[in-house]
């Protein structure tokens, strides 16, 4: 994690602005303790200053803090070339929405995948194909068959997707979906993208089957591309989403270790899935590696930016907006983004944290010390540096629609309302 926030750093040569010092600030004995003599020297563009002199929540912290001021995306399209020194980042051709570009390669994409569940019984069948309805935005496939496009014209101007990777697309829709209904019987949930859930329709056990069969479909289609680099890209989604569900379950008593912790299960949980798709996609069009990473990392940043973003929301949006519960992360007992922002500037939500807001009145206190602090703009200044790097990386593919289309779904995923 931390290790692309360095590469970040280290590229364009960032400083944080004179500021007072405050809680968490440089030089500054509070939550985060006092820093290392090491953490207080001066940091030369470039210098390889361990991450261990200095907690990872103060890291992040500085990071934030020193950005005052939310940048739209837009500005960057015309900055983001002389800050890191990437290529011209609009291509001068046309350009369309990233949604209408990206929904050309995808026609017919949920009659597809409730073709390769046909082969269940009638109430599986039933349960699987429950939210393959097309009412979504279809995300992440979009962000995959772009990702492939641009990969493919990069490497020979080839203005086809590929039938494997427009597969790839498909994959990744019913892994996400699998995780969706099992993450629902984890949670308990009732209602999902504005309907009941699989689990309160069909019960926990038989939503906990469907789910496993979808994975299983994937699994299938997966193995009929006959890439075994793909086949292990892609089966390593699955493992993270495993291990990502149980590091929810747990929580660290240190504050500074929390961070790093909450940030390795967003990845595991939402970002590795977006990542490894769009490697998936890059290793089946173009054989430099050079390229997979390029198509891992965009993936990686705009995948945690995402979930930083609906941390956000779930205190900033209305239910009707989400489709789901707001401050449905609190009353799982989980602390986001947002939440230990707040816990910097009030302490005693730590008690909280480690019950797990267990106790009656702590979720609404909890939510209340989020929005009275700084919390949700910090939350969205990190995922604004996330969008930022993940432009960075997709700017030194060549310029072409669907690299830019890549660009402006960063300006989605920030502004978004559900």
């Amino acid at each position: 994690m931390a290790s692309g926030w360095w590469r970040w750093r280290r590229g364009c040569s960032w400083r944080p602005a004179t500021r007072s010092p405050g809680p968490g600030s440089p030089g500054h004995a509070g939550p985060c303790g006092p820093r290392p003599a090491a953490a207080r020297a001066q940091v030369r563009p470039g210098s390889a200053l361990s991450i261990s002199a200095i907690s990872y929540f103060c890291l992040v912290k500085s990071l934030t803090s020193a950005c005052p001021n939310i940048y739209s995306i837009s500005r960057l399209h015309h900055t983001t070339s002389a800050m890191c020194c990437c290529s011209k980042t609009w291509s001068g051709e046309k350009y369309t929405d990233p949604f209408t570009l990206g929904r050309r390669y995808l026609k017919g994409l949920y009659e597809d995948i409730r073709k390769e569940l046909l082969i269940s019984p009638t109430e599986l069948k039933e349960m699987s194909e429950y939210y393959f309805d097309g009412k979504g935005k279809a995300f992440r496939p979009i962000i995959v068959v772009l990702m492939a496009q641009a990969c493919n014209i990069h490497y020979n101007d080839s203005r086809d997707v590929q039938a494997s990777q427009r597969t790839i697309a498909l994959i990744a829709e019913m892994i996400h979906t699998a995780s969706l209904v099992h993450d629902d019987v984890i949670d308990d949930a009732s209602s999902r993208r504005g309907k009941h859930t699989v689990n309160k329709i069909w019960g926990e056990k038989k939503a906990v089957l469907a789910g496993d069969f979808i994975l299983s479909v994937a699994s299938i289609a997966l193995a009929r591309i006959g890439n075994t680099t793909v086949i292990s890209i892609l089966t390593q989604v699955i493992e993270d989403l495993v291990r990502g569900e149980f590091l929810q379950l747990g929580s660290k008593e240190n504050e500074n270790e929390r961070f790093a912790h909450y940030l390795e299960k967003t990845f595991k949980k939402t970002a590795s899935l977006i990542a490894n798709s769009c490697k998936a996609v890059s290793v089946l069009g173009c054989p430099d590696p050079v390229v997979h990473e390029i198509a891992y990392q965009y993936g990686k940043n705009v995948g945690i930016a995402f979930q930083l973003i609906d941390d956000v929301l779930d205190f900033t949006s209305s239910s009707d907006q989400m489709g789901k519960p707001t401050s449905a992360d609190l009353k799982l007992g989980l602390a986001t983004g947002p939440v230990l922002f707040a816990c910097q500037q009030f302490p005693e939500m730590n008690a909280m944290i480690m019950r797990r807001f267990s106790l009656p009145g702590d979720v609404d206190r909890a939510r209340q010390y989020v929005l009275q602090s700084d919390g949700v703009q910090q939350t969205t200044y990190l995922a604004q540096r996330y969008c930022h790097e993940a432009i960075r990386e997709i700017s030194k593919l060549r310029p072409s629609p669907e690299r830019d289309a890549l660009i402006q779904l960063s300006e989605t995923v920030l502004t978004r309302d559900k």
